[in-house]
């Protein structure tokens, strides 16, 4: 897609769902458009049937915290009732349940993730990344997306999990197999990796069982109880997959398109190592700035009016997080990559309300810790070869990013 063709385009017949859209990236110049002409706007599709295209950040923000009006359980979080897998296991996910449902097991599973849990992971995840790193720092080169953002948040969930680290490359292949499903339009594309995960769970509990390790997130999910409320097994193995795909997609693909954004500009790296201590204002910049999943859906419970527009009961709504985190209303010349950004209220994470993501806390920290490494370690980092991407309009994500520095030396 060209600017052009962005700003000739007649909204009225095009398919937001259509991949060209994508093959750059998110469309930014054709998102700009919609908020400014068609806000919420009507989509019709020749597969999927139509839905409700949002790009406003306070239409996305108001339909994200209206869980009553704007259902996630009903039709389920994509644009494919059974994406990925049968929706009526998928309504097992936190990410799929409304209230009262989704407050009673938010709080099962925020039990395991409160700050304090994660502050004290700080150790555990540099760790991670100094191993990481030493792999490739000798070399003077290697793939920042495949030999240091998919592992990182692999081996972090990994130990946080109690997974021994040879299980590492079977986590990555099915999180592949995961986000492959997600990326078509046939459903239930993942349930043999789903039940594939199951068995693995379920001889990981067996294993932590018997070697006494209560510590690990799987004993503590399995052990934590609110009210009275616990979490049966297939909930925990649901909750795991959650993890083993969002936890490391998430963070993997904000780490390679954030490095990318920081090598394309160079005058805000060269600040950003000058200035250490900028680090976590600049981690929100790099969340906003590649907001790596673009969309989730809500549906209709009743009717409704969002942005001026009338809303049947049972229509799908598609909420634009990567349009929302460019909202010129939200953030002043939002176009601009700018790592002291002072307003933070980007919807990488995404529009608030009961679904703001749970991990948000351990990404940053992850990114946080990363970051400082990568900057500290690689010194004279640049882009050595053309990045290559997945097509998609449902996450940002780039495959392959060569970069080549000056050859360091091993820590420890």
């Amino acid at each position: 897609m060209t600017p052009s063709t962005a700003a000739e385009v007649d909204l009225s017949t095009i398919d937001i769902l259509d991949p060209k859209w994508f093959e750059d990236g998110p469309p930014h110049e054709l998102f700009a458009r919609m908020r400014e002409e068609a806000p919420v706007r009507r989509n019709a599709t020749a597969e999927l049937g139509e839905f409700w295209s949002l790009t406003r950040a306070s239409d996305i923000a108001a339909v994200s915290k209206d869980s009553s009006t704007f259902s996630s359980a009903q039709e389920g979080v994509f644009t494919v009732r059974d994406l990925v897998a049968p929706l009526e296991l998928q309504r097992s996910v936190l990410l799929y349940k409304d209230p009262p449902d989704h407050t009673k097991y938010r709080k099962i599973l925020q039990s395991a993730f409160v700050p304090a849990t994660v502050n004290k992971m700080e150790d555990d995840v540099r760790a991670v990344v100094t191993r990481v790193i030493d792999d490739v720092i000798e070399q003077g080169e290697c793939d920042a997306v495949g030999d240091l953002a998919v592992r990182i948040p692999l081996m972090v969930l990994a130990d946080l999990m109690g997974l021994p680290d040879e299980d590492v490359p079977q986590l990555l292949e099915w999180t592949n197999a995961i986000e492959d499903s997600a990326n078509t339009y046939e459903p239930a594309q993942a349930v043999d990796t789903f039940m594939a995960m199951a068995g693995y769970l379920h001889a990981q509990v067996e294993r932590q069982i018997a070697e006494g390790n209560n510590d690990s997130l799987v004993m503590r999910l399995r052990n934590a109880e609110v009210e009275g409320e616990k979490l049966d097994d297939p909930e925990i193995m649901l909750f795991f997959a959650l993890l083993v795909f969002a936890g490391n997609d998430t963070t993997r693909n904000t780490t390679s398109s954030g490095l990318r954004a920081l090598l394309e500009h160079p005058e805000q790296l060269e600040k950003l190592r000058a200035n250490p201590e900028l680090l976590p204002q600049a981690v929100e910049e790099l969340l906003r700035w590649t907001s790596v999943v673009q969309y989730f859906v809500r549906t209709a419970t009743k009717d409704a009016e969002v942005g001026g527009q009338q809303i049947a009961e049972g229509d799908r709504l598609v909420m634009w997080y990567t349009a929302g985190s460019r909202d010129p209303e939200r953030y002043e010349d939002p176009g601009t990559f700018d790592i002291e950004r002072p307003e933070h209220a980007h919807m990488a994470f995404g529009g608030g309300g009961r679904h703001f993501c749970l991990g948000a806390g351990l990404a940053r920290l992850e990114l946080r810790i990363i970051f400082e490494e990568v900057l500290r370690r690689l010194q004279d980092i640049e882009i050595a070869g053309e990045p290559e991407r997945r097509v998609s309009p449902w996450v940002n994500s780039l495959t392959r990013l060569p970069i080549r520095f000056t050859p360091g030396t091993r820590e420890g």
